[in-house]
């Protein structure tokens, strides 16, 4: 027989005895656990507050390579919090639920959205990137948190037994750092679906595929007998956290689903963010970026056959 599939065999034992208990792993100073379900992982993270999580490993596996981070002690939780379902109208998704776990139901439930989800890096980072993890690691031009806090989304942080719910929006505090205690982890997201609503994400950046934001947005418009019910505005690169803007917000709210209310609302941006210049982009091209942004929603949604969006390059 040959040697590697007898290797192989032997592995795939050794590995099926590990299988419904902590497995914890040293060398030197360097420690890595892989906890047996959530409940142990909220043990380790009672014992060991400072532990570095790795979920997919798409981020912490830069701090590693390219800045040469010390993660000890490392726990693994890929393979926790997968739970998926749909209830009153929510998605429930784990925390450890991937892009590419979660993309049928973004398609079915949430459609508007579904290009926009598969603009997530390549189909590599969507297969091991988590969603709870691009959430937690609270960086500004996260993908998902823009889209989700528009749709009004809540996350359940959990710290040992304890769990307590708060709204997406609120758990980012300032660059760097959110609303999470020591110990504390990122457990599950609960996603309105918001039927009847309008809604749409848009992702810019330098290169179509795989590459890293820029500007993201995620808008939902409520509208009734043409005037606009409630607005949430959510945008990613455009200050320290992913953040609503609440002054465009204010220049929707009540009035004619119409150009000139989605003209005044891209005014109102001005309110909102004062954005940064970085290698991505300039604060200049973010404003305009953004304004943009509102007047295509308004462009799309008045006239769905409008051929707003290129969908090849021009000449191709």
């Amino acid at each position: 027989q040959d040697a590697l599939a007898r290797e192989r065999a032997a592995v795939t034992a050794r590995l099926a005895g590990m299988a419904g208990g902590r497995i914890e792993l040293a060398r030197g100073a360097d420690r890595a656990i892989i906890p047996a379900d959530a409940d142990d992982l909220a043990q380790v993270l009672l014992d060991q507050p400072h532990a570095t999580l790795v979920a997919g490993g798409t981020d912490v596996g830069l701090w590693v390579t390219k800045f040469l981070r010390d993660i000890s002690p490392a726990v693994f939780i890929g393979h926790l919090m997968k739970d998926i379902r749909v209830e009153d109208g929510e998605l429930h998704l784990g925390a450890g639920v991937t892009y590419s776990e979660a993309a049928p139901l973004i398609a079915r439930h949430i459609p508007e959205a579904h290009d926009y989800w598969l603009r997530i890096g390549g189909w590599q980072v969507r297969n091991m990137g988590t969603i709870g993890a691009n959430i937690a690691n609270g960086s500004p031009i996260g993908d998902t948190p823009p889209l989700l806090i528009a749709l009004g989304a809540r996350i359940v942080l959990r710290r040992g037994d304890a769990r307590r719910e708060l709204p997406l929006e609120d758990f980012f505090l300032d660059y760097g750092k959110q609303d999470r205690a020591p110990g504390e982890f990122v457990e599950r997201i609960v996603i309105p679906t918001r039927a009847g609503a309008r809604i749409a994400a848009y992702k810019i950046t330098k290169r179509h595929d795989s590459d890293i934001t820029a500007v993201a947005a995620g808008l939902c418009l409520e509208v009734q007998g043409g005037v606009i019910t409630d607005a949430r505005l959510a945008f990613g690169g455009m200050a320290a956290t992913p953040k609503r803007a609440r002054a465009a917000e204010a220049a929707l709210q009540g009035q004619p689903f119409a150009e000139s209310s989605f003209d005044a609302a891209a005014r109102a941006l001005a309110q909102d963010f004062t954005p940064l210049s970085d290698m991505r982009a300039s604060a200049d091209y973010r404003a305009l970026v953004a304004r943009n942004l509102l007047r295509r929603f308004w462009l799309e949604q008045s006239d769905p056959g409008l051929p707003v969006r290129l969908r090849q390059p021009v000449g191709a």
